[in-house]
């Protein structure tokens, strides 16, 4: 079985939504599942250098929705499956083109989850390339290399083509999965809502 993810490294609901189907995954008993991250950008027009996040967050709720509304589901969600959210470290909403770069330059799950916590708990930029490489070094990569690699543009064009796959899927949300490239659904479902998925594509593709 195969499962395509789009998210977005800015996403706290990509992030509970990945957390929640490695929980699933955890619990699956059935044929080998193989999962793949893809890139979607939540705002690409985001300039490079990003913009302040709390006045970014203010905006995009029309200056109508108090910050702490924005904040209070992801953060208690994530409580639940052992996720830390720290909004109020977080200082730029980055432009994350850079950080899926990053990623598809050492597709590992670990490197997903250590950008994800550098963001979300630590408040650090994830559109430096000063932050990514010290990801890097913390988890054991060369980080001059992938610091040659990132400011060469390295896997730019890999990422925008994968950005570019979404859209002709019609993906305009995340977290968004693909099972088998014939089921989809969206949104940071729980563990069980994923594992009743996984068992209904699994029965109706030996029936």
């Amino acid at each position: 079985m195969r499962i395509d993810v789009f998210h977005d490294t800015a996403c706290p609901w990509c992030r509970i939504g990945k957390a929640h189907l490695q929980q699933a995954l955890a619990r699956w008993n059935g044929e080998r599942v193989e999962v793949h991250y893809h890139t979607f950008f939540l705002n690409p027009s985001i300039p490079e250098g990003g913009y302040p996040f709390r006045e970014y967050m203010q905006a995009k709720g029309g200056g109508q929705v108090p910050l702490e509304d924005w904040f209070s589901a992801p953060r208690q969600m994530g409580e639940r499956v052992g996720l830390t959210f720290n909004f109020d470290r977080i200082e730029k909403a980055p432009n994350t083109m850079l950080s899926h770069q990053f990623i598809a330059l050492m597709p590992d799950e670990t490197i997903i989850d250590a950008v994800y916590a550098a963001y979300f708990e630590h408040g650090r930029d994830i559109g430096s390339i000063d932050v990514l490489t010290a990801i890097a070094a913390d988890q054991g990569h060369d980080a001059d290399a992938i610091r040659t690699r990132l400011e060469a543009g390295d896997m730019r064009d890999e990422v925008l083509a994968d950005a570019a796959w979404g859209t002709r899927l019609g993906v305009t949300g995340v977290p968004f999965f693909v099972i088998n490239q014939r089921l989809a659904f969206s949104g940071a479902q729980s563990s069980e809502t994923i594992l009743d998925i996984l068992r209904q594509v699994h029965t109706e593709e030996i029936s």
